[in-house]
């Protein structure tokens, strides 16, 4: 490959670049930077005006060949981001500039952490992208160029280029070299084990059938129950079903072996699934749904379930996506994940850095707190055994 600098351009839809290219950038096991990801998003009208999610990649090439790219999007919102700015619009607003649009490198609606730069292995061009994104952010009149969930190398790269990087946090579950649940299970204090039997035994007694559907194993009608979970979710809480049906249609025509779908049918009729992604060692938890409430059932199918399976699938971590501090009682510890910002009004983008700051001192504290209550056995120092605090 040469060593000539990249050409950029501008893409308005990832159709216009070429399944093959795209997906030999090096994205890891991050399964939303697939190419059949995005375009399912596109083709499914979940982007654009109604969501307020514009297509901007950014595209490096030398002599012709794809070598880099930013999920880049031009946003007329700040919704489907799970990196809230609310208040941060609210203050330019206060001072009299324009907030939106703004430039977000992220996967829309998905808050999972994963790389935003993807570049062709062996090249180091990323400090070219994310000059060109910066300068993007400022022909284009954006407020303010954000990237969400990165990875900490790029977290670490952003922050020695300028930009505030901020912190936040999830719950992930990781495999600690288990071979099964029971393992997994003995590892946790006496209290929290006895609480998962329990949950685990309440949804067992509901009478219902489960199913773990992967690969060809789907089928459309699989990608209704989906969608009817996903809005019978975003109805009970007051959302906005940001994906549309045909969304979960092409996610099982086009990628079903990335797919893992658990289902509960209540003597044969689906009554709620868990929908989950994976693209090598890390599964992740996207969207659940249920048409009846059956107590404990939405532990069992989004957490219980999805372990087991990861346990027996070689999986390494499980991202259950954004919120719910209950995770934490259930095996799943509090992970710090990162973004960038930068914005273009200095006053504003100074006041931000401010709030930042303030900000990690505060979930410094939280993870303390978490630290002193951690639901695993601890090792005595003293005697190197196992022993069971409670709580």
């Amino acid at each position: 490959m040469s060593s000539k600098s990249p050409e950029f351009e501008i893409a308005d839809s990832i159709s216009r670049v070429s399944p093959s290219e795209w997906n030999a950038l090096d994205r890891g096991d991050f399964i939303f930077a697939d190419h059949r990801f995005l375009l399912a998003l596109e083709e499914s009208g979940s982007l654009g005006r109604r969501t307020g999610w514009h297509p901007t990649y950014l595209l490096a090439r030398q002599k012709g060949e794809l070598v880099g790219a930013v999920p880049l999007f031009a946003k007329t919102n700040s919704y489907g981001e799970y990196i809230f700015d609310w208040s941060w619009a609210n203050a330019a607003h206060m001072a009299g500039d324009q907030y939106y649009p703004k430039l977000v490198a992220a996967i829309p609606f998905t808050p999972a952490s994963g790389p935003k730069f993807l570049i062709k292995k062996g090249l180091s061009i990323r400090s070219q992208l994310a000059g060109q994104a910066s300068s993007l952010s400022k022909s284009s009149e954006a407020s303010s160029l954000h990237y969400l969930f990165i990875t900490p190398e790029e977290a670490a790269f952003l922050r020695d280029d300028g930009l505030a990087v901020r912190h936040s946090f999830q719950y992930h579950w990781k495999n600690e070299n288990w071979s099964n649940f029971e393992e997994f299970l003995g590892a946790l204090r006496s209290k929290r084990r006895s609480e998962i039997k329990r949950e685990r035994l309440g949804a067992s007694q509901h009478g219902l059938e489960f199913q773990t559907l992967t690969g060809n194993q789907l089928t459309l009608e699989h990608a209704r129950l989906m969608s009817l979970f996903y809005r019978s979710t975003t109805a009970k809480m007051g959302g906005m079903a940001y994906l549309t049906p045909r969304f979960f249609e092409l996610l099982v025509e086009r990628m079903p072996e990335a797919i893992v779908f658990m289902l509960a049918l209540d003597r044969g009729e689906p009554v709620a699934g868990a929908l989950n992604l994976t693209g090598g060692k890390t599964l992740f938890g996207r969207y659940w749904g249920s048409t009846r409430d059956y107590k404990h059932l939405h532990f069992e199918l989004c957490y219980y379930r999805a372990i087991d399976w990861a346990l027996a699938n070689g999986i390494q971590k499980f991202e259950a996506g954004a919120q719910g501090e209950h995770k934490f009682n259930r095996g799943f510890r509090p992970q710090l994940t990162l973004s960038a910002h930068l914005l273009m009004n200095p006053g504003l983008d100074r006041a931000v850095r401010e709030f930042i700051e303030e900000e990690k001192l505060s979930i410094e504290e939280i993870f303390r707190d978490y630290q002193d209550h951690d639901p695993f056995q601890r090792i005595d120092s003293r005697t190197q055994k196992d022993t069971d605090l409670g709580l």
